[in-house]
């Protein structure tokens, strides 16, 4: 596929490129940059999020994806840039502010609290909590109904992701799978617009994983706008509406599942994912062989090699 072809999808307004226009962009981000010492790991120019539907950020090892998520998110600083959310200008934005935007994410490595009870980190998660207040703390019956309406939020997320058996377990005893579930019904817990998970499949045992697929088109089901980072390019191709390629910090491709999986710059990238190779010193038996497997992983049921 070539960089300007015709755009055949309804979510963008051009044709189908790297950093082409979205029809109703939720999320827009210009010029973001961040160094590490005198390494670029994100240098993304412009791109653009569609509102109500499933975009994977794809690309190999060290592309940049997750440290993107963290400066989307609050969690790290550009060097440059600005970035907004449902138009609302986001740089600099600490990550509890971005999350009451209604801008959420989830972790590669989850992040539940183990000593407190799956149910009380549900309850965490709320926004608008009254009782935060050291005033309104005094009169009960200014938290009380709030109090009352978060926990049959949180006792309705946990019955959805079969969580409620452990409501009362410790989230340090879960399963990985099911600290997986647990941070995405967490999240869910503040009624956010952009949900951004962070490879919600990774040391998942097979048993959930199509438990987990459900659930992130549940949320599109639902009005929200899923971003996510994955390896498993399977599931981009089953699940997503839109996928975006990075490769050393930039979009370098963009499009619907099968179009990104053929384009060459996709194929490339994965190729160049075999950084500690020679290529200069291949023979064209070597690169063919290179270009080969970097192909299938890119094909349907197969997983990127980590």
């Amino acid at each position: 596929m070539s960089d300007t072809q015709l755009a055949s999808s309804p979510l963008v307004t051009g044709e189908i490129r790297a950093g082409v226009p979205k029809v109703d962009p939720i999320l827009v981000a210009d010029g973001v940059t961040r160094q590490f010492g005198g390494l670029t790991a994100v240098d993304v120019e412009h791109v653009e999020i569609p509102r109500g539907a499933i975009t994977a950020l794809i690309g190999p090892n060290g592309a940049g994806k997750t440290t993107f998520f963290n400066l989307l998110t609050g969690f790290d600083k550009p060097n440059t840039g600005t970035w907004t959310f449902e138009g609302s200008n986001l740089a600099g934005v600490p990550a509890f502010r971005v999350a009451r935007k209604g801008m959420v994410r989830t972790f590669q490595l989850t992040k539940s609290l183990g000593r407190l009870t799956v149910l009380e980190n549900m309850l965490l998660g709320a926004k608008e909590q009254p009782g935060e207040s050291m005033l309104r703390a005094l009169v009960p019956a200014l938290w009380r109904s709030r109090e009352s309406q978060i926990r049959e939020r949180a006792e309705e997320l946990l019955v959805r992701f079969k969580l409620d058996a452990k409501r009362d377990d410790y989230a340090a005893s879960l399963s990985g799978g099911q600290r997986k579930l647990l941070e995405m019904a967490r999240a869910l817990m503040s009624e956010p617009t952009l949900v951004m998970l962070d490879e919600p499949m990774a040391g998942v045992n097979p048993a959930l994983t199509q438990s987990l697929l459900g659930h992130i088109l549940d949320l599109k089901e639902q009005g929200m706008t899923v971003l996510f980072v994955e390896h498993d390019m399977h599931m981009v191709r089953h699940i997503s509406d839109w996928v975006i390629v990075m490769a050393e910090g930039r979009i370098v491709a963009e499009g619907p599942p099968d179009r990104v999986m053929s384009d060459q710059a996709v194929i490339d990238a994965y190729l160049g994912a075999h950084h500690d190779t020679d290529l200069g010193s291949l023979t064209e038996a070597d690169r063919a062989a290179l270009r080969a497997e970097a192909e299938a992983e890119l094909e349907p049921g197969t997983e990127e090699k980590r």
